[in-house]
């Protein structure tokens, strides 16, 4: 049976296609992969079914109803429940408060069984695999944590279909594999999902069929056993790409950052792996210490949050490429417009930022382009030392390999690079030598021709 159904699907934005008659079909107990580069249409056909945009033409079904005049709050009724990349809590509430937000329905003036709310939220952050407290505050955790937060949240909510927006885009192995059990129970409950990811490595373990979007058309629909990955990425972008990870050795000069047992050299890319809670990020914020002192040190740092960290999405390339450096573009206290577009027109061309314009909002633009902005604000800083906190997370499988270009060619100009990932084959793939942390130190350094998934994972979870 056909839990979601879209027939004919069309969607403009101005003379901009973003969907053409697209045909998608979710069924009970399935968990149904959508695939696609970033502007594909992924996004788009996720807001139909959710009722945040409606269709210019084409029908939505949903348990076999067609579905006129959608909103997210029919979406809500009808049992649809979307988890995006960027999760919607609230920070000032605990927890078990958030969990509790999707869940409880009593009146304003019922008492509030703190015990029994406390229970529910363990229970479901048990299922993820998330070691968290129900007590402590959203806003005090890292980004993955308050995704398994919001991944538990639309569990007890006990939606039909869920929708997961790169949910394991900032997870590690073991965190992925947990979640994977839970996917697994809900399917086994005969609810759908929806399951978009730039991951394909991670597809066939989870899901029974994919879809792939190609500018805004269905390229095809396959069961998961008939395709492999490098058939997705010819129907993804149209041709074969051999090199995701454009590994190539530089000259290696200098030690230019020392620190905690770690040091790295000009012309180097050291990978830093660990689980989440290892202290990778904190370690990293703690190199770059404040904004405005790490160019002077001549570090520049990139950080896994791109959205809320990494770049203002309101403001225009241009702005956001020289807010790091503004001194460079300012006369007199005041910022000299056409030396600021100069200088975003150099990176635009340099790494390929595909924008409308210099003063486009970042807003505009696609993941893998607002993460080449946030590079691009910091190589603008001209640094000896460039951090990249998950650079590639969430992007697509064109943008990744554009990106991990850029990097060889950074470290081959001299630059040394600090790469934080939890992207296995990208720490295997791009390092030159891999540093492992757990429980907040160095637990061990591998060169790039001893490092395995296996000795990785075994140092992250403390061993020798």
């Amino acid at each position: 049976m056909a839990l979601v159904r879209t027939h004919g699907i069309s969607k403009s934005y101005g003379g901009v296609k973003a969907l053409t008659s697209v045909d998608f079909e979710l069924r009970t107990g399935e968990v149904h992969a959508l695939v696609g580069e970033n502007g594909a249409g992924k996004s788009t056909l996720v807001k139909i079914i959710t009722g945040a945009v409606q269709a210019d033409s084409g029908t939505l079904e949903i348990d076999g109803e067609p579905v006129a005049h959608h909103t997210p709050a029919n979406a809500k009724r009808l049992g649809v429940a979307a988890i995006y990349q960027h999760p919607a809590l609230f920070p000032e509430l605990t927890v078990e408060e958030n969990i509790a937000l999707a869940m409880e329905k009593q009146a304003i003036w019922e008492k509030v069984d703190w015990i029994e709310r406390q229970r529910v939220a363990r229970e479901l952050l048990e299922r993820v695999g998330a070691d968290i407290s129900p007590r402590a505050e959203v806003g005090s955790l890292s980004a993955p944590q308050r995704q398994l937060v919001e991944i538990a949240r639309a569990l007890g909510a006990e939606a039909r279909v869920l929708i997961l927006d790169e949910p394991t885009a900032s997870l590690t192995a073991r965190e992925t594999e947990r979640l994977f059990s839970a996917i697994r129970d809900l399917r086994a409950r005969d609810a759908g999902l929806i399951y978009i990811s730039h991951r394909l490595e991670e597809l066939p373990e989870i899901a029974d069929r994919v879809t792939v979007l190609r500018d805004g058309c269905v390229t095809g629909t396959h069961a998961m056993s008939d395709v492999d990955r490098d058939a997705l990425i010819r129907m993804m972008v149209g041709r074969d790409i051999s090199q995701v990870f454009p590994k190539c050795l530089a000259p290696i000069g200098e030690v230019v950052l020392e620190a905690g047992g770690l040091n790295v050299r000009a012309g180097e890319i050291v990978g830093l792996a660990g689980l989440i809670g290892s202290g990778r990020t904190e370690f990293a914020e703690a190199l770059s210490h404040t904004p405005d002192g790490a160019p002077r040190r001549g570090i520049g740092h990139v950080p896994e949050d791109r959205t809320c960290l990494g770049v203002i999405p309101e403001m225009a390339v241009a702005q956001n490429i020289t807010l790091a450096d503004l001194p460079s573009v300012s006369r007199h206290g005041f910022i000299d417009e056409e030396r600021e577009r100069q200088i975003a027109e150099e990176f635009i061309r340099l790494l390929g930022i595909k924008t409308a314009s210099p003063d486009a909002e970042v807003a505009s633009l696609s993941g893998g382009n607002q993460q080449k902005v946030a590079i691009a604000r910091w190589l603008n800083t001209h640094p000896r030392v460039l951090i990249l906190d998950e650079p590639t997370q969430g992007i697509d499988i064109g943008a990744k390999a554009e990106v991990h270009r850029q990097m060889v060619e950074l470290a081959a100009s001299g630059v040394g690079i600090l790469m934080i990932s939890s992207d296995m084959p990208e720490i295997l793939g791009m390092s030159d030598r891999i540093a492992v942390m757990a429980k907040g130190k160095i637990a061990g350094v591998l060169d790039r021709n001893e490092a395995t998934a296996q000795r990785v994972l075994s140092m992250a979870l403390g061993g020798a």
